[in-house]
């Protein structure tokens, strides 16, 4: 390390601390979008637990816009599914990305320890 000069050192710790201030805020991000699509599902899990609990003739509404449209138990539950489903699988791609970016954080600050540990005391 004593090779390089002073200048390229100093800009090789400024990206390695910018890669790991980066990778902390988009993983705090990512965990965040992660707890609202997971609230997201579970009201679209109640709800569908709603809809198959009911039985008999039952009109359902939905809203559309600034109005409401009736729609047949049926076709309320096959939506709903089909939103469950596709929060379930962002929800999956989110953990994913987040694992992606701690391991990208601590690989970060490990580089750090190690410049740190290594450098020369002054």
């Amino acid at each position: 390390m004593s090779a390089l000069s002073d200048e390229t050192l100093r800009k090789i710790l400024v990206q390695i601390q910018q890669t790991a201030v980066q990778s902390q805020r988009s993983l705090n991000l990512a965990r965040q979008q992660c707890a609202t699509k997971e609230r997201e599902r579970r009201i679209v899990q109640l709800t569908i637990d709603e809809i198959t609990s009911i039985r008999g003739d039952v009109n359902l509404y939905k809203g559309v816009g600034k109005m409401f449209m009736m729609v047949p138990p049926k076709v309320m539950e096959q939506e709903l599914k089909g939103q469950e489903k596709e929060l379930t699988d962002d929800i999956n791609n989110l953990n994913k990305k987040s694992k992606y970016l701690e391991k990208q954080f601590n690989d970060a600050q490990g580089q750090l320890r190690d410049i740190f540990h290594h450098s020369p005391k002054q």
